[in-house]
Parts: C-alpha cells; sequence; structure tokens
C-alpha cells in the first residue's frame, strides 16, 4: 500500500494515543485497579494481558489464512512452508474450517472477556493522577483497552496476515491455537449454532451445504447429543447471568439500576449482532445478480454508500466495526461477569465456592456472546442478506464505522504490521507462489466451488477482508456496483434521455462558444451514462428492446448530437 504524508501523519497520532494507552492500562494494574491484578497481583494481570493479546493476534492473523488459502493448490507451497501445508492439510478436510471457525469466534470472545478482567479498571479507579476528564475518556469508556486491543492484537495481525498468507501461519503458535478451537468445537459447548444454522436455512429455503459424507447413526447420535448439551448450557449461563445482573452481582458500573443493566445487556448484543451481520451481508449482496437485489429503498440506499467509488468503504467499514465490536465486548464483559465475594456474598443458586469462582472468570458471558450477539446474527444474515440490509439501523451503524474509520484512530496497526513484518522477515505470498494469473499460466489455477472444484469454503457465515493469495487490486465485486435506490431501468433510462434533451435544447440556445462547450460535456457524460446503463441491464439478463435502442440513437445521434 502506498503510503500518503497524511496517511504518516495519522498514524503518528494514532501510536501516540495507543502508547499513552498501554501506559495509562499498566499504571491502573500497578496500582491493583483491575480485578485481577487486586486478586492476584499486578504482574500476573500484565502477562495475563499480553499473552491474551498475543494469541489474540494469531487468532485473527490466522483466521485470515485459514480463510484466503482453500483455493491455492496446497503442492505449491509444500516444500516452503511445510508447517502451513500440514495446518492446511487438515483444516480445509471436510468441514473442519467450519469447526475451526466456530471454535475461533469463541477463543476471541473469551480472550477478550479475559483481558478485560486484566485490564478495565475497577469503580472509581484512577491512574497517574491526571485530571478526571482524560480519566473518563480513556479509562471510563473503555477506549484504552479497545485501543490497545484493537491495533495491537487484531488489525496488525489482519494488515500482515492478508498478504502474507503463508508466513503468518508456518509456525507452530498456529499449530497449537488450531488445535486449540478444535478442541473447544469438538466439546460441543457451542453446538447450538449449528441448529440455529439449520433452522434459518430452512426458512431461507436453502440446503444445508456441508463437504462431508451424510453421518451414520452413531455420528449423528453424538453431534446432537452435543446440540442437546449446548443448549442446556446456553440456558444455565442465561439463568446464572440474569440472577447476577437482577442480584446486582456483576462487575456492572455502581450506580446502574439493575433492570437498566439487563436491558443494557441485551441491547449490547442486539448491536454487537447486527455488526457481526452486516459484514456477511455486505460481502454476500456483492455476490448476489443485479436481478436478485430486489428494490427495497433503505438496502440500496446502504449499498451505495457501501459500495461507492473504487469499493474501499467496505474495508473502512471492517475496520470501524472492529473497534465498535471490541468496545461492545468489553462493556458486555463488565455487563456479564460476576462479582460475587467468595465467603462473604450468598453464592448464585447456592452453588459451591469453587463453581462460584468458575462463574466469576466470565466464561459464562463468552458463550452467551458467542451464541447469542455473534454466531446467530450471522447466520440470519447469511440467510436473509438483502432484508438484513432493509434494516435502517444498518445504514446508521455503516455510517458511524466510516466515521470512526476516517478518524484514522487505528493507522498505528499500519506502522506496527510493518515492524511486525520486518522482525518476523514476512514476505508476501506472490514471492512464494505467484500471482493468480501467474499459477493459471503454469496449469495451478486456483480452483472455486462455482467451477465445481472440490474447495473447502466457510458456511457458518464468517467473512474475512482477504484479497486473493497474491492479488494486489480490489475484487471486482466490491467495485461500483451501481445501486439506483430502487429505481428500475425504465426509470432510470427516462430520466437519463430527459437529461439530454434538455442539454440538446441548451446547446441549441448557447450564446457563447464557451458555453456551447460546456452543454457539450455535459452531454457526453449524460450519453456516457445511457451506454452504462444498456450495458448494465444486458449483463442483468434483461437486455432492452431493439425499439427501445433505436429510439435512443434516434435522440442521442441525430444531427445536432456529438
Amino acid at each position: 500500500m502506498e503510503f500518503t504524508a497524511f496517511d504518516y501523519v495519522k498514524m503518528a497520532y494514532s501510536m501516540c494515543l495507543v502508547i499513552f494507552s498501554i501506559v495509562i492500562v499498566t499504571a491502573l494494574m500497578f496500582d491493583e485497579n483491575t480485578r485481577i491484578a487486586e486478586d492476584a497481583h499486578p504482574a500476573v494481570a500484565l502477562v495475563v494481558m499480553w499473552v491474551g493479546i498475543t494469541w489474540m493476534s494469531m487468532v485473527e492473523g490466522g483466521q485470515c489464512s485459514m480463510v484466503g488459502l482453500p483455493p491455492v493448490d496446497r503442492e505449491l507451497y509444500k516444500e516452503s512452508h511445510p508447517t502451513t501445508y500440514k495446518i492446511c492439510s487438515l483444516g480445509h478436510k471436510g468441514d473442519n474450517l467450519d469447526r475451526y471457525l466456530l471454535g475461533r469466534q469463541f477463543m476471541v470472545i473469551f480472550i477478550n472477556f479475559t483481558i478485560n478482567l486484566c485490564g478495565s479498571p475497577l469503580e472509581g479507579a484512577k491512574a497517574l493522577g491526571l485530571p478526571d476528564w482524560i480519566q473518563n475518556i480513556f479509562l471510563g469508556s473503555g477506549i484504552a483497552m479497545v485501543l490497545t486491543v484493537v491495533t495491537v492484537g487484531q488489525l496488525t495481525a489482519q494488515v500482515n496476515a492478508s498478504h502474507c498468507m503463508l508466513d503468518y501461519i508456518n509456525n507452530h503458535f498456529m499449530t497449537f491455537t488450531f488445535w486449540v478451537t478444535l478442541i473447544i468445537e469438538k466439546t460441543g459447548v457451542v453446538h447450538s449454532c449449528y441448529v440455529i444454522q439449520y433452522f434459518f436455512y430452512w426458512l431461507a429455503g436453502k440446503p444445508v451445504v456441508t463437504n462431508e459424507a451424510p453421518r451414520d447413526a452413531a455420528q449423528a447420535l453424538f453431534f446432537w447429543g452435543r446440540c442437546i448439551w449446548s443448549f442446556a448450557i446456553l440456558g444455565f449461563a442465561l439463568a446464572v447471568t440474569l440472577e447476577g445482573l437482577f442480584q446486582g452481582q456483576t462487575t456492572m458500573w455502581d450506580g446502574v439500576p439493575n433492570g437498566v443493566a439487563v436491558i443494557l445487556f441485551f441491547l449490547l448484543m442486539s448491536v454487537v449482532g447486527m455488526l457481526e451481520g452486516m459484514q456477511i451481508a455486505f460481502f454476500a449482496v456483492a455476490k448476489v445478480p443485479k436481478s436478485e437485489r430486489g428494490s427495497h429503498p433503505m438496502a440500496m440506499k446502504t449499498c451505495e454508500l457501501l459500495f461507492r467509488g473504487e469499493g474501499r468503504n467496505l474495508p473502512g467499514f471492517m475496520v470501524g466495526r472492529q473497534m465498535c465490536v471490541t468496545l461492545c465486548f468489553f462493556v458486555i464483559a463488565r455487563v456479564t461477569t460476576l462479582d460475587v465475594e467468595i465467603g462473604v456474598d450468598e453464592n448464585i443458586f447456592g452453588v459451591s465456592d469453587s463453581i462460584q469462582r468458575f462463574f466469576n472468570m466470565g466464561f459464562l458471558g463468552a458463550i452467551i456472546t458467542t451464541i447469542l450477539a455473534s454466531i446467530s446474527w450471522q447466520l440470519v444474515a447469511g440467510a436473509f442478506p438483502l432484508q438484513f440490509l432493509s434494516n435502517p439501523l444498518v445504514y446508521i451503524l455503516l455510517q458511524f464505522c466510516l466515521m470512526l474509520e476516517a478518524t484514522g484512530i487505528c493507522y498505528g496497526a499500519w506502522f506496527l504490521g510493518i515492524i511486525h513484518a520486518k522482525i518476523a522477515g514476512f514476505q508476501r505470498d506472490e514471492v512464494y507462489i505467484g500471482t493468480p494469473e501467474e499459477r493459471a499460466a503454469m496449469d495451478k489455477a486456483d480452483r472455486s466451488s462455482a467451477a465445481g472444484d472440490d474447495v473447502a469454503e466457510p458456511h457458518l457465515g464468517t467473512n474475512v477482508l482477504n484479497y486473493a493469495p497474491g492479488a494486489t487490486s480490489i475484487p471486482k465485486e466490491w467495485k461500483s456496483q451501481q445501486f439506483s435506490s430502487g429505481k428500475s431501468f425504465s426509470e432510470r433510462r427516462a430520466g437519463i434521455l430527459a437529461n439530454i434533451r434538455d442539454l440538446r435544447v441548451q446547446m441549441d440556445n448557447s450564446s457563447t462558444k464557451e458555453e456551447r462547450s460546456a452543454f457539450e460535456s455535459g452531454l457526453k457524460m449524460e450519453i456516457s451514462a445511457l451506454k452504462t446503463l444498456n450495458e448494465e441491464q444486458g449483463q442483468d439478463g434483461t437486455s432492452p428492446s431493439s425499439s427501445v435502442v433505436e429510439a435512443d440513437d434516434d435522440l442521442v445521434f441525430g444531427d445536432d448530437a456529438v
């Protein structure tokens, strides 16, 4: 990516904010003003937080690689990247990619909850003697933790992994991470997501896609048994969390009424769900034929904004979305994490002290958030993308995320990404396997499910902002989608032809050469728009009739036309 001088300015101020955030959070820990620092030791809180951030970087970067590499022939990197080859050989077998992504989603949320316990301030905590307004901005709002985690642990990893997929996971840290995600999925803790997936696919009239043979009786019994087990865990987690909220026994800020805390819990989960679902719907609508996009004004307005110009609002949204989701995760963690003092307060539902200590870790909140505030909404958006985009809140959240990204507050990720790539020795994927065009030229073209190839694809609704391995340009489906707020081709053509008629009249009535030249330029633009409209209608499979084209030609290419 080519950086401008203004980009470097944004990197500088972003890094200043990140460094300040790290300093203030660290000071908070050593003043024993965070949960783990108070209960254990400041050094424990510091170490656990940075282990969590480091692991988060592998979880986030690993997702980019695991989702981006399936189309590439693995033999191309078998010798140069043996660990990547082994991970992908297993990860892209059958439905293992879905299993990895489901376990990974829970890991992300649980790591966020753990980091929250390490670095989020206790009620009334202050650090470094800073003025109250600074304390409120960075500590009270949680922005210090968000900047630290998003910039260092998430976006930096995505910056490098999106172009260096092979190098990024060619290590045994990723091997360990990959196996942990599969173990999490295997336990069945979040298997209820599969049932939700089947339900929404059924509502949408879509078949449940799988890369594996039908289950035999034993496999089906094991699978559905874990689904029931997952729903039981989810129900119990909700019961315990709501009991804690109604009793005021969570880390929720003092002064917030218990009833309000419950409302805030469901409201935040809905916002996270909308943001999670939006990324799925946005990617899905880019692949939907124009003839199937419907005509809902709000959906069209949202798509016009998203794909405006060269489609760069889509990556911009993904950055802003990352910040919003992480901030919501930290607030949800505060709302849902139980704060029962063992031996002093009454344990939830009278459980033993050891079980209550387990509840206090925030594990139950992570389960609820993974299933109800993340995966479920992704599945809804994946099954009904156009209906999802018809919600006015989607447009509002898109605007907010783009505004947040435009501030450049996360631009420090580019700077950290450059440093990380230098230290780790990362090289772009095309250095090892060539560009997509070069792979095709040597008879190793990327595989595609659309072409009938056997290629692993995720079906649980996750999406990553990746170029194809070795590609350097934005995919064409992100560019200028030309959504037109629900107007039909006939309505759009009528508007253009009306403009052409008016411009030709104005040309005839022009009193100066300069005036006529200005109208001629406008006429050329309208003619170009008409040609584009005809091409677009032809691509849509509903080509304009010959009489319509002839009428267009008569008006555009008459005696006085340019």
